[in-house]
C-alpha cells in the first residue's frame, strides 16, 4: 500500500536507529524521504560509526520510496536553513517532519547526580537533544504549514505517562526526553489553526544498532542476548516505530492526536500494525506491570 505517494518527508537524523526505521517505512508507503544527519561515506561524525545518511537513503529507494541523502548538522541554521530551501526548490511542499535528532548515547552517565556528572556532556546532550529539533522547525514549519494535513513528530524515549513519575537516568537526559514531550505540545497548539498535528513518539527498548553491539547479536540471533539481559524478550525492531509514525501520516483523522504523547506499542494496538516477526510488543506496559514489579522476564501477552 503506498498511500504517502505524493508526500514528502524530511527524517531529521536518519542515519541510523529510530530514524533510519522511520525513513524506511515512511518509504515503503511511497512517500519522497530527505534523510538528514552528519555521517556520509566520506565524512563521519563524532559517533565514529558505519552507518550513513546515503544508506538509509538506498534502503527507502529499495522498499519503494525516493530516498534522498542531505548532509546536515541541525545545530548548525545556516545548514537547516539551506536543506529546508532546497527541499521547497525540489518538491514545493512539505508533508511530514520528523524530529528524530538524538546523538547523546556517548554522553550518557547512569545515575550519576547532577554534581557529579560531566557538564560538558550533560549541556552538550540537551544542545543536540533539544537545540537541534528548535532549529529544524523553525526552518522547516513555514514550508509544512502551507498544505493542510501536515504532520510533526518528535521522536523521544518513554511516553508521557510513563515519564512523568519516573527518573530518567540522569538530570540531562531526563530533561532532553521530558523537554521533547512538552515541544510537541507546544507545536500541536501553534499548528492547530494550520489543520497540521503534531504529536510526540516513543519506541520500546529499540533493537538499535547500537543495542545489538551491546549484547554482541545480530537482528537474526537477537533473542540469544536474553542470556544476558531476560527483560530484552520485550524489545522491538527500528521498523516498528517507522510503522508507527507511517500510519499516523496516513491516518485523514489524524488531528485527533494533536499534543499527544504514545508509544509504538500504542500505536500498533490503535492501527493494527505489526512489528518485522508479527508480533506487537508494548514496552511500557511491560515495563511498569513485569520488569519494574520484580516479575521473571515473560513477554507473553506483551508482544
Amino acid at each position: 500500500m503506498t498511500s504517502l505517494k505524493g508526500k514528502v518527508a524530511l527524517v531529521a537524523g536518519g542515519t541510523r536507529g529510530a530514524g533510519r526505521g522511520i525513513a524506511m517505512e515512511l518509504g515503503a508507503a511511497g512517500a519522497t524521504v530527505y534523510v538528514t544527519g552528519r555521517t556520509t561515506r566520506n565524512q563521519i561524525s563524532e559517533y565514529g560509526r558505519k552507518e550513513t545518511i546515503e544508506d538509509t537513503a538506498e534502503l527507502v529507494n529499495e522498499l519503494g520510496g525516493t530516498g534522498i541523502a542531505v548532509q546536515v548538522d541541525h545545530l548548525i541554521p545556516d545548514q537547516v536553513q539551506s536543506l529546508i530551501e532546497k527541499i521547497e526548490k525540489e518538491q514545493g511542499r512539505l508533508d511530514i517532519l520528523v524530529n528524530d535528532i538524538w546523538g547523546g548515547e556517548n554522553l550518557i552517565e547512569w545515575d550519576i547526580p547532577v554534581w557529579e556528572h560531566s557538564m560538558e556532556k550533560g549541556m552538550r546532550m540537551l544542545r543536540l537533544a533539544i537545540d537541534t529539533h528548535i532549529i529544524t522547525s523553525h526552518y522547516a514549519l513555514p514550508l509544512l504549514i502551507r498544505n493542510k494535513g501536515g504532520l510533526v513528530v518528535e521522536v523521544t524515549d518513554g511516553t508521557e505517562e510513563y515519564n512523568q513519575d519516573r527518573y530518567r537516568v540522569s538530570l540531562y537526559y531526563d530533561l532532553a526526553k521530558s523537554s521533547v514531550i512538552r515541544m510537541a505540545k507546544a507545536l500541536a497548539h501553534e499548528l492547530s489553526p494550520y489543520d497540521c498535528t503534531g504529536v510526540a513518539v516513543s519506541p520500546g527498548w529499540m533493537r538499535s544498532e547500537i543495542m545489538l553491539e551491546v549484547f554482541g547479536v545480530t537482528e537474526e540471533n537477537w533473542k540469544d542476548a536474553t542470556e544476558k539481559e531476560p527483560h530484552f524478550v520485550i524489545s522491538e525492531t527500528p521498523r516498528y516505530i517507522g510503522r508507527a509514525i507511517s500510519a499516523i501520516a496516513k491516518d485523514p483523522e489524524k488531528k485527533r492526536l494533536n499534543g499527544g504523547s504514545f508509544s509504538s506499542g500504542e500505536l500498533a494496538k490503535m492501527y493494527h500494525f505489526h512489528d518485522l516477526d508479527g508480533s506487537q510488543p508494548e514496552a511500557f506496559r511491560y515495563l511498569v506491570e513485569v520488569q519494574e514489579a520484580g516479575k521473571p522476564a515473560n513477554a507473553e501477552g506483551y508482544r
